[in-house]
């Protein structure tokens, strides 16, 4: 009897410290939440914060938690568990490499090398020793050589038509396009589909020069509107995208002097046109002669002309498997990334074109079906560069502690940065920085999704203060 009232004791007095504890923590974030939202730099804008025990969902403290608020990056979050629920953690994309016509006796091609892109967003990546330009080329050449191909009477084309004409979302700002973090989702990517273009710094107030590109690409016309910004103004360049089928690359802004870099990273306007023009230069030097010029899909439909199929498939390209994708999704925050993901989610389920709506649609009706309002996410791309992405904070923590059952969660997990000492993805667009990730506190995993939209003031800032806000989740 004795035994049983210790062992009675013990148990209420567990639940007793459990409570207070939860009580405490509540009451710290309410008065840490509070703080923020009467700052003055919250003073025109939404503070929203969520957080849930990560094993059982359980509301521990909520603030304005079913306010739609525009996240940034913390998107990606929700499309990295969607794709890794509708995917699968060893997915991986796969890029045909082949040619159409014969080859005669003596190996000379009579028709066109052709590279069909599906998506592959790690094609000629630096990140991966099997993705690189130099590997990738490689990889091509072998397998001409293989076949017996010593002579190309036709062209080389980047296939780039599976994903339809449209590679950017709509709800993207025209002053993003031409970035690097603005490329687009195409069906055959390139290099992370950007390349680095090199500045010439000079007086302030002066014309800022291009000296030149990394790599060269001699088929596009870089002109200068850069102006040489005062010491402390920061990286304000922005390169835009040629207009319609001109080859004119113009950047724009200001670019401080006392920048270390001396370099913006800029978006190709057709990165399947890129890969072939490196293969046939790569070619021509190994002294297989090609008769025809690069093409693309792109350039291929300025002329008017189809792009043709692919008869004969001499390789096919593998990339990295999904977990190891979502790693640098995450990680590095790459939109283009997030963007393939999105429409690789749109392939897999067949019946429907690959785009990044038919792509929301897959996702909205995966997690309805989990019992979320889709209402409460109203996505318009699925990395979070738009600024008319709305979600809210209880969306974004009820899909991120549903991760923390899964198998490949570890994987998910290791994908998230770490920022003031928590594991957590940061997420900002103009005048909007967010937050969701992972803490244990007091021995309880906890799960977060905080965001604050429209404030004023030093972005820098913002973060400290919300930063004091998730302290009390340690």
């Amino acid at each position: 009897m004795k035994n049983r009232l210790k062992v009675l004791f013990s148990l209420l007095l567990i639940t007793a410290t459990q409570s207070w504890a939860q009580n405490t923590l509540q009451q710290k974030l309410s008065t840490a939440f509070n703080r923020l939202q009467a700052d003055e730099q919250c003073r025109y804008g939404t503070v929203s914060l969520t957080v849930l025990d990560a094993k059982t969902g359980e509301p521990v403290f909520t603030g304005n938690p079913n306010v739609g608020m525009a996240p940034g990056s913390t998107l990606k979050t929700v499309t990295t568990i969607t794709a890794f629920n509708l995917l699968g953690k060893d997915f991986s994309y796969q890029t045909p490499f082949g040619y159409n016509g014969t080859v005669t006796a003596d190996g000379t091609l009579n028709g066109d090398i052709i590279i069909c892109g599906n998506g592959d967003p790690t094609l000629g990546s630096w990140r991966w020793e099997t993705t690189t330009q130099n590997h990738v080329l490689n990889t091509f050449v072998t397998a001409l050589k293989k076949a017996g191909i010593k002579k190309i009477n036709g062209r080389i084309i980047g296939d780039d038509g599976a994903y339809g004409t449209q590679s950017i979302p709509d709800g993207w700002i025209w002053q993003d396009l031409g970035t690097y973090y603005g490329a687009g989702a195409n069906a055959l990517c390139w290099h992370e589909n950007q390349f680095d273009i090199t500045l010439k710094t000079g007086p302030v107030g002066t014309p800022v020069k291009v000296s030149g590109t990394s790599p060269t690409i001699p088929y596009l016309t870089f002109k200068s509107e850069l102006t040489n910004g005062a010491a402390g103004t920061g990286d304000n360049a922005y390169p835009y995208l040629p207009a319609g089928l001109t080859n004119i690359m113009y950047l724009r802004g200001t670019y401080a002097i006392d920048q270390t870099k001396k370099l913006v990273s800029a978006a190709y306007p057709d990165p399947a046109f890129d890969v072939a023009y490196r293969l046939l230069d790569t070619l021509k030097r190994l002294g297989i002669s090609v008769s025809g010029l690069p093409e693309s899909t792109l350039s291929l439909a300025g002329k008017g002309q189809p792009t043709p199929t692919m008869t004969t498939t001499l390789t096919t390209l593998t990339s990295p498997g999904l977990s190891q994708i979502v790693y640098w999704t995450n990680r590095k925050s790459l939109n283009l990334y997030a963007e393939e993901l999105l429409k690789a989610i749109a392939a897999k389920t067949g019946g429907k074109e690959v785009t990044t709506p038919n792509g929301i649609t897959i996702l909205q009706n995966f997690w309805k079906a989990r019992g979320i309002d889709v209402n409460s996410m109203d996505m318009i791309d699925g990395c979070g560069l738009s600024p008319e992405d709305r979600i809210t904070t209880m969306t974004v923590a009820t899909i991120m502690q549903s991760a923390r059952k899964e198998a490949w969660y570890p994987d998910f997990f290791e994908s998230l940065p770490v920022y003031n000492d928590m594991h957590m993805k940061s997420g900002s667009i103009h005048n909007v920085q967010c937050y969701t990730g992972y803490q244990t506190h007091a021995g309880r995993e906890l799960v977060f999704s905080i965001m604050v939209n429209n404030y004023n003031g030093p972005g820098k800032n913002i973060r400290e203060k919300m930063f004091r806000v998730l302290d009390e989740l340690k």
